[in-house]
């Protein structure tokens, strides 16, 4: 049996202004990482998705891509939450089935999208859904009739439908109406919505306490890991000296492809590693003539988005360098805060030392230098 096409629309387009801050709330940090760049790569790294298109407001093309990055697939939204959808719904091209997903609920589990799909099979729309917990009253003034809480739910997004049946009933719906959700728009066409257990993870960010009970929902998922990284170049005469992202003065300088910075080149491989994501050679591979003589800040800075983007957030950075000469300790504090600005890190986060070997080995008859790593990150977990 042929595999449905499956798209999901992320709607973004809202100014957000209730939950305040400097930009919407849907680019605002949660754990570090824009709160739609968590729901982003949920969607996009789900094996059942074929495409994840984002609708954002007129001018937030530079948001969008400073929290995703590359070349995101979006349109423009409408004034209205529906005309976004629409917007997206038009845009998705034939896909056969649509989940339509709310930026401001960034912590999307597999587990959650999987049911919601399974449930398409006999339907045409599907939503996750929670129990209501607390005691559910009227507001008459003073305290009304308590409703029975049995029959109702807390009802999240993503939402997932057969696409052609939710334009159709976009198309049906009325223009001076608002909808709730588009779960209530096919509902008012006479589709069928399932239910599917829904992921308290998927609460909604609406005002500014929200953003604190997402990052402690964030923390009680996330795993903490560490990895090491290790790099040697030589010294030579006539070549320069970058170390921990500092040119230093000396007499010789290190030999690479790159700039030869052993200091970021080891801090890079840990990062890497904390991801499983190969060493710096397979991202930057010295036959490549394009990273001839590259400053080796620009590997450090991909690894830390490469963390970013998987989730993460670095917690620490530590590095020790072998060396007899030159002296690190006049440069130890301003490779720290070098480290930490290429990191986007305080300074507290970053710890430099310094070591030499007693004149043995190459680095102690002044052969080279080398620099080993250990970088700490939450991740979240499996």
């Amino acid at each position: 049996m042929e595999r449905m096409t499956t798209a999901a629309i992320i709607v973004a387009a809202g100014a957000g202004e209730r939950a305040g801050g400097s930009v919407p709330k849907q680019f605002a940090p949660v754990g570090g990482v824009p709160a739609i760049a968590h729901s982003y790569r949920a969607l996009a790294s789900h094996p059942a998705i074929d495409r994840v298109l984002v609708v954002i407001g007129d001018g937030h093309e530079g948001l969008l891509a400073a929290a995703i990055g590359g070349d995101v697939g979006h349109v423009i939204g409408g004034a209205t939450r529906r005309a976004s959808v629409r917007a997206g719904l038009a845009a998705i091209g034939d896909a056969e089935r649509v989940l339509i997903h709310d930026a401001a609920r960034p912590f999307l589990r597999a587990e959650v999208i999987d049911r919601l799909l399974a449930a398409l099979d006999t339907t045409a729309g599907a939503v996750p859904v929670l129990p209501v917990a607390d005691t559910i009253a009227r507001r008459e003034g003073v305290l009304g009739d308590v409703v029975d809480r049995a029959a109702l739910v807390r009802v999240q997004t993503p939402q997932a439908f057969r696409v052609e049946a939710i334009r159709d009933a976009h198309a049906r719906w009325p223009d001076d109406v608002e909808a709730t959700d588009d779960a209530a728009v096919l509902r008012a066409s006479g589709g069928v919505v399932a239910t599917v257990e829904g992921d308290a993870m998927l609460d909604k960010i609406t005002h500014p306490a929200d953003f604190a009970a997402a990052e402690a929902r964030l923390a009680s998922r996330m795993i903490s890991r560490s990895a090491g990284g290790f790099d040697v170049h030589r010294l030579e005469a006539g070549e320069e000296l970058w170390l921990g992202g500092l040119l230093i003065p000396h007499s010789m300088g290190l030999s690479g492809h790159s700039d030869a910075d052993v200091a970021l080149h080891a801090i890079t491989d840990a990062l890497l590693g904390t991801i499983g994501s190969g060493d710096i050679g397979s991202h930057f591979p010295p036959s490549d003539p394009q990273w001839k003589g590259a400053a080796s800040d620009r590997f450090l800075a991909h690894a830390a988005d490469l963390v970013r983007r998987d989730g993460g957030v670095i917690d620490f950075v530590d590095l020790t360098i072998l060396c007899e000469a030159p002296k690190i300790g006049p440069h130890r504090d301003a490779m720290r805060a070098r480290i930490a600005d290429i990191l986007g890190l305080s300074v507290g986060q970053v710890s430099v030392k310094a070591t030499t070997t007693e004149r043995l080995g190459f680095t102690g008859r002044g052969e080279g230098i080398a620099a080993q790593a250990v970088a700490t990150v939450r991740v979240p977990g499996v």
